[in-house]
């Protein structure tokens, strides 16, 4: 018998480490997404009272803000027209143009609402 039990140990221990890894890269996963609710939330309470709605803005209203040109501010609306409107403001990184850096300096001076 328990040689029998030795046998099914031996056979299966190469799965044992990479099971408890995959647990444990999970665990982490769940973790770094609490926190990026919550980082989420931090950012909402921070938007400039005169922040500028990209969804109903004009092109000539989006050009005003930094680093938003009159080819990034039409695309911005091109792409709210075929896609219909945002609905959170980090949609604004599917448009073409629109780089995570350029993104963190809008964040604060846009809204979807």
């Amino acid at each position: 018998m328990a040689s029998i039990k030795l046998r099914y140990f031996n056979n299966y221990h190469f799965l044992i480490k990479p099971l408890a890894l995959l647990i444990l890269c999970f665990a982490a996963l769940a973790c770094n997404k609490k926190e990026a609710a919550a980082l989420t939330a931090e950012n909402r309470s921070e938007i400039a009272e005169n922040a500028v709605n990209i969804n109903t803005a004009p092109a000539a209203e989006l050009e005003k803000l930094p680093n938003v040109g009159a080819v990034l501010a039409r695309k911005i609306v091109e792409h709210r027209e075929r896609y219909g409107d945002f609905r959170k403001p980090e949609h604004l990184l599917l448009v073409p143009g629109v780089s995570e850096s350029r993104f963190r300096q809008l964040r604060n001076l846009i809204k979807t609402e």
